[in-house]
């Protein structure tokens, strides 16, 4: 069985921005057993959700009668299938950048390029390609996020307050599918971390979550 075939898998995604501690997050789930959270791929997914919302909005478009007929200039257009669609995305995803391994139960990436427009309609999306997707919401003071070289511009201040608020209201209408993490809570007291184990159904073990968060991440 190739990885695209597994259809036992959870998915968790970690939806943040640079210099919030994410790595630290992609490290503390990959501490719980059975899980594999694969680091960032420049939101190469964005490309998949383009394809698959250009390709759905196509086929439903115009004289759908006409444009089945060879000698229409969209022939054919009508008939993409949607679920299989959706079906091949996730395998491919599996297959070439989540690649869980035989003991893996829960798999994912992080990302911290969350920057669209249509954000609500991707994590929708993502739901629909990985069923029963969750995302872990990590934020930071955003004063200290500033401090970063990898936020050096002046006018980054309003940018970064802007992709937040709007990760926050994209989370909000996720529900039960999101959980929120703040870095300096969890940074000063670990066990505020238990609410996200809980929320995960895993164990919470403290000690091993200390020993992780007391490993550097990120470079």
């Amino acid at each position: 069985m190739t990885p695209g075939d597994r259809d036992d898998l959870g998915y968790v995604f970690i939806m943040t921005y640079g210099r919030s501690g994410s790595t630290l997050v992609q490290g503390l789930l990959n501490a719980i057993p059975g899980y594999l959270v694969r680091g960032e791929n420049s939101a190469s997914l964005n490309h998949l959700h383009a394809f698959h919302k250009n390709m759905l909005a196509e086929s439903q478009r115009g004289n759908l009668v006409g444009r089945r007929k060879v000698t229409h200039p969209f022939y054919g257009m009508p008939d993409f299938p949607p679920e299989r669609s959706l079906r091949d995305i996730r395998r491919l995803v599996l297959d070439t950048v989540l690649r869980p391994e035989p003991e893996t139960r829960v798999t994912g990436f992080k990302e911290i390029r969350w920057y669209q427009d249509d954000l609500a309609d991707y994590c929708a999306w993502m739901r629909e390609v990985f069923p029963g997707a969750r995302f872990v919401v990590n934020t930071r003071n955003q004063a200290d996020v500033l401090k970063s070289k990898w936020w050096a511009k002046k006018d980054n201040a309003a940018y970064l307050a802007g992709i937040e608020e709007r990760i926050l209201r994209v989370a909000d209408g996720l529900g039960d599918a999101a959980y929120r993490v703040h870095y300096d809570d969890y940074v000063a007291d670990p066990a505020v971390l238990r609410g996200l184990y809980d929320w995960l159904g895993e164990e919470f073990d403290l000690e091993s979550v200390r020993v992780t968060l007391g490993t550097r991440h990120s470079v």
